[in-house]
């Protein structure tokens, strides 16, 4: 199966390391997750407990995101956070040991809302430096460092496809770093604003990881109008081979009854 399910916000009526079990028994064989920990650098306990859940699970980690900070109270990134530089590349570190362990290889760095007081011009020369390491870091073992536009977080300064690929054009530009890819969730794109269709004729290639919800809502796909089958099918035609990631809210008894329709 071509899906992996985030964890993250799927199954969220179980406890969090119930969720790669329920996964295998819907049928899936892989998951992706926000960063899962409280802090940036999670106690070994944790992190056992974390790898184990996976494990036993018999699941792929296919996909782990950076800590992002407190995502409930508005935070979207460390990347471009000044205040919050030494514990960024901290993160990078653990998150690279728990990548490289499971055979991760996609990995999603929330760039970070704009912050009052700070330079725009300075967050972003920050990010640059940290991308960089990220990549460094997870370089080491085959992993991409991911970018990704988003909704709905008014000062987060990536909205289209063209400004994470701006960004990730610097960063390869000033550091070489080549293992860079755009994070294309199809749903941020669409509600804001994105020719999704365009995006895909142009950029597929480019394309490190897709994820998917409907709009409105965020929901199932079928629960909204975005043409999430068509433009899958034709980011496939164009190269795209990876995974589609799922990462829509509903209820878990109802969460993948869209499957009996295919998508």
């Amino acid at each position: 199966m071509t899906y992996s399910v985030n964890c993250s916000i799927l199954l969220t009526e179980l406890p969090l390391l119930e969720r790669p079990a329920a996964v295998k028994a819907a049928g899936f064989d892989a998951v992706e997750f926000w960063w899962p920990f409280e802090a940036s650098v999670p106690t070994d306990a944790e992190t056992t407990a974390f790898e184990r859940a996976i494990t036993d699970a018999g699941v792929q980690l296919a996909g782990l995101n950076f800590n992002a900070g407190n995502m409930p109270g508005g935070d979207r990134g460390l990347v471009s956070w000044p205040a919050r530089a030494t514990e960024f590349l901290d993160n990078v570190d653990a998150v690279a040991g728990i990548g490289g362990r499971l055979g991760c290889r996609a990995f999603n760095a929330l760039y970070g809302n704009r912050i009052d007081g700070e330079s725009p011009d300075g967050q972003d020369e920050l990010a640059v430096q940290n991308l960089a390491a990220a990549a460094a870091g997870v370089g080491r073992f085959g992993g991409t460092v991911l970018l990704e536009p988003l909704s709905g977080a008014p000062e987060y300064p990536l909205r289209t496809a063209g400004d994470a690929l701006g960004v990730i054009a610097r960063v390869r530009e000033e550091s070489g770093a080549e293992n860079l890819g755009l994070l294309a969730d199809f749903y941020h794109l669409a509600v804001n604003g994105e020719d999704v269709a365009a995006v895909i004729e142009q950029h597929a290639g480019e394309f490190g990881h897709l994820q998917i919800a409907d709009s409105p809502g965020r929901g199932a796909p079928g629960t909204g109008s975005l043409p999430l089958r068509d433009w899958i099918a034709r980011s496939r035609e164009l190269g795209y081979p990876g995974r589609v990631g799922l990462e829509y809210q509903a209820p878990a008894g109802t969460a993948f009854a869209w499957l009996a329709g295919g998508l």
